[in-house]
């Protein structure tokens, strides 16, 4: 028996009373069919809603064919009238999650000519894969004009045309659809086949923010967010300019240039440290001219001051060369040799000996042990070397 699916003409219906047709163990629970519903059940994009069935917790809802399948926490009884009531704030949010996708996915349509290809609604953000690029302008002069519509408070109908009526209207939708089509239609900006549920004017979208895009299989994928999600991500979003603007003693129209002087800023202390060190390491790796294999310990050197301190040895001299520097629980290496011999056999020991990984070029090998300084020095020292 085909379940009335309430929802499609009441996306408001708070509460409703039905007939318990059916209660089957599931996997974590019971398995509900009723009569009638106005829980909508996870499709299109779209996800289930939540709430009771009676005493009964409405876990997930799912199309099965004609009937909708409620999964419950505790059975009900076949043949007796239950009460359900919606999670209307997890309805309300899908609501205004779905709205706003249309009002911005129609929006693009009819700009550009592209399609909405991918849609889900998750909990954190609404994401879209829109079949054709959008660069910068483009998206904010779209999330422009969705919010002017927000703005008009226009009406959005529900409809189910006839089959005539059907032919003659331009709408989109993903796929062909056999039989009644349900058609959501936004004044001037969409008109889309859909079996979602959707605000009754489009003031009750709320804030539209179009908050991130990359392109994605030729096209683009869109993250956005309407209603209250926006607005605590406007909330978000200032707070960390405010917090922001105080760590740079700027204002907070001037944050953007007060980063790039910072940057500039380290840049230029990056390149006087790197000169600094570079002098430190050549007078360091003078001291170990005519050493033939020098086994170095340094602190805090980074992977290429390693490298480089490595190399000014060889410069120095050395034939073969190990320097470590410690890190948590062992040392980051780098280990050289002049001569024009594969260092790789080498390597393989001295990972498998003090508990390392790593590699690199013949001649030159990094990577990090797991090992202490004693152990390091007592596999230098027994002739494991070259």
């Amino acid at each position: 028996m085909p379940t009335k699916r309430l929802y499609q003409n009441d996306s408001y219906l708070r509460s409703f009373s039905a007939t318990v047709l059916s209660c089957e163990p599931a996997k974590n629970g019971w398995e509900i069919v009723l009569d009638q519903t106005a829980f909508y059940p996870e499709g299109g994009g779209q996800p289930a809603d939540h709430g009771t069935l009676g005493d009964a917790q409405v876990l997930d809802v799912k199309n099965h064919g004609e009937e909708i399948l409620h999964f419950t926490d505790t059975p009900l009884i076949p043949g007796s009238t239950v009460t359900g009531v919606l999670d209307f704030a997890r309805r309300f949010d899908h609501m205004q999650q779905h709205s706003g996708e249309h009002l911005v996915s129609g929006l693009l349509h009819d700009a550009y000519g592209f399609e909405n290809v991918g849609f889900h609604l998750g909990t954190e953000a609404v994401v879209i894969d829109i079949s054709g690029p959008l660069g910068n302008e483009a998206l904010e002069e779209v999330e422009r004009a969705a919010n002017e519509v927000v703005f008009a408070d226009l009406p959005i109908a529900v409809t189910y045309p006839d089959a005539q009526a059907l032919q003659a209207l331009a709408y989109r939708s993903k796929i062909e659809i056999e039989g009644q089509v349900r058609i959501v239609t936004i004044p001037t900006a969409d008109t889309c086949a859909c079996c979602g549920t959707h605000v009754a004017r489009t003031g009750e979208i709320g804030l539209i923010k179009l908050c991130g895009a990359q392109s994605y299989k030729g096209g683009t994928r869109i993250t956005m967010l309407s209603g209250r999600r926006a607005v605590a991500f406007a909330m978000r979003e200032h707070q960390q300019v405010a917090a922001i603007s105080a760590l740079l003693s700027a204002k907070q129209p001037d944050i953007v240039s007060a980063v790039e002087r910072l940057q500039q800023s380290e840049a230029a202390v990056r390149q006087a440290l790197g000169c600094r060190t570079t002098e430190l390491l050549n007078y360091r790796a003078a001291a170990y001219a005519g050493e033939r294999c020098p086994l170095v310990f340094e602190e805090a050197l980074a992977p290429d001051d390693l490298r480089r301190y490595a190399l000014r040895l060889l410069e120095s001299g050395a034939e073969q060369c190990g320097v470590f520097s410690a890190k948590e629980n062992g040392f980051q290496y780098a280990v050289a040799t002049a001569e024009t011999q594969d260092l790789r056999a080498f390597g393989l020991a001295l990972n498998k000996a003090l508990n390392g990984r790593g590699g690199g070029k013949p001649p030159l090998l990094q990577g990090s042990v797991s090992a202490t300084r004693k152990q390091i020095e007592a596999f230098w020292n027994e002739g494991a070397q070259l």
